[in-house]
């Protein structure tokens, strides 16, 4: 029996997420031994047409780049979003805040702002272009989810991500709520799956991983309330991963 071809494949992105596959190392060798990596420009020089599975790292930010995804799209059977940035968008969908991206990239690259391979648009989760059949949150990725998912698709099996939030993680870490050391921590409308690796180590939630799909607004806003805070407190926190992607914390 043919093993399937997995492709990576990276758009708008610091590519730590791929990264983190590579830091595997003999893991990563023995969950891709039930699988053949066909493409991928971070590890290897070979490219292919064919695949059976499409890993995408990055946010959209060009139409050349959704016309790309596109094609990707339809070769591969399964699509897998990789990151925060592929996943819901990433910190790059903060300049999706400013009206004028012309103004934008002359911030950014001054004189050179008008040369072609600059041109940008309102950046894009993968899943706003073509659809999405597996996601892997975070920034970066956590290995061991990474490898339960592929290894999981490999065997055949549904993946499950975490449809709770981060403040059940932390909870069963024992670990005490930042709310009560002046932090504005996102964990209660956060998906849940890093293991509360920030809290754990004294930080906040920053929400890499997204807001859970049907998030506690009524849990979140007494929280907001019991220390004195209001919603706009929350929305600044919100802003470096949830820009222009506002839950309905927000009516």
């Amino acid at each position: 029996m043919a093993k399937p071809k997995i492709a990576i494949f990276d758009f708008a992105c610091c590519e730590g997420c791929q990264l983190q596959i590579v830091n595997l190392e003999e893991e990563i060798l023995s969950l891709l031994g039930g699988a053949d990596v066909v493409e991928w420009r971070e590890a290897m020089s070979e490219k292919s047409d064919e695949y059976d599975i499409a890993i995408i790292e990055g946010s959209i930010t060009r139409m050349e780049d959704e016309e790309r995804l596109k094609v990707i799209r339809g070769k591969a059977k399964v699509l897998i979003a990789l990151g925060a940035c592929a996943v819901i968008g990433g910190i790059n969908k903060l300049k999706n805040n400013f009206d004028d991206l012309e103004e934008v990239k002359k911030c950014v690259y001054g004189k050179a702002a008008g040369k072609p391979h600059l041109h940008t648009g309102p950046t894009k989760a993968v899943g706003e272009v073509v659809q999405v059949d597996f996601s892997v949150p975070g920034c970066p990725i956590d290995g061991k989810e990474f490898t339960y998912i592929v290894r999981s698709l490999l065997m055949g099996k549904t993946p499950e991500i975490p449809e709770y939030p981060v403040c059940v993680e932390c909870k069963a870490n024992g670990n005490p709520c930042l709310w009560q050391y002046d932090q504005v921590c996102l964990g209660p409308i956060i998906r849940a799956g890093c293991g509360a690796r920030c809290p754990s180590n004294g930080f906040r939630c920053f929400g890499c991983r997204g807001y859970v799909d049907k998030p506690n607004v009524d849990a979140a806003k007494d929280v907001i309330n019991r220390f004195g805070l209001n919603i706009d407190d929350l929305k600044t926190k919100m802003v470096l991963f949830g820009s222009r992607q506002e839950p309905t914390i927000y009516e």
